[in-house]
């Protein structure tokens, strides 16, 4: 069972996919996930449905932080091939 079926099930508002989402946007919105979710005020229902569209969000994000990584790759690759090695030693 996917994220947004989980979220539906267990109460989650529908909001937007997380991939339209800004890399801000998304991080602003998992971040107040984490709040409500450390604030242990939810019921059981919504507490699954905020961590599934948390699950969502973060998959969303990595995605987005691995292209960036990539693209700049791609970038240094162009200026200095030398550099590439590098990048990827600090970046991971």
């Amino acid at each position: 069972m996917d994220e947004e079926t989980m979220g539906s099930l267990f109460g989650e508002e529908q909001a937007a996919p997380a991939d339209n989402m800004t890399f801000k946007q998304g991080l602003d919105e998992l971040e107040g996930i984490i709040r409500a979710l450390e604030g242990n005020q939810l019921e059981l229902e919504e507490s699954l449905g905020k961590y599934a569209r948390g699950v969502e969000l973060l998959r969303s994000l990595q995605g987005k932080l691995d292209d960036a990584q990539q693209r700049i790759t791609v970038l240094l690759g162009e200026f200095d091939p030398a550099s590439i090695e590098e990048v990827d030693d600090q970046l991971s």
